[in-house]
């Protein structure tokens, strides 16, 4: 891994952050964000479905670059939210080492 990727996520972030307000006729994500939830979430949707498309053809190239365009619309909705991806790694974290059937299971009903 590069040694500046560590940081990738949130550089990315701050990009997609300062295009909040900015002219949606000159930036995509100014666009998307001004197209609130349903624009921004139909995106991500369609970004996840051509992911498992692509993971079902065996297709790596593919499969590479759509998990890409899933988690940059990924990132534009957290930001959209005004969360970070921080924090999703800081649950990440937090789930680190627990078993996904007692993580579950910990949930509320």
């Amino acid at each position: 891994m590069p040694p500046d990727s560590t940081r990738l996520l949130e550089r990315l972030a701050d990009t997609l952050e300062s295009r909040r307000g900015a002219d949606p006729s000159r930036s995509y994500v100014a666009k998307l964000l001004a197209g609130g939830d349903d624009r921004i979430l139909k995106k991500v949707g369609e970004e996840a479905t051509e992911t498992v498309i692509a993971a079902m053809q065996g297709d790596r190239a593919k499969l590479v670059a759509e998990t890409a365009d899933l988690w940059f619309h990924t990132l534009v909705m957290l930001v959209h939210h005004e969360l970070r991806p921080e924090d999703v790694l800081a649950e990440l974290a937090r789930r680190e080492g627990l078993s996904g059937i007692d993580e579950k299971a910990s949930r509320p009903a």
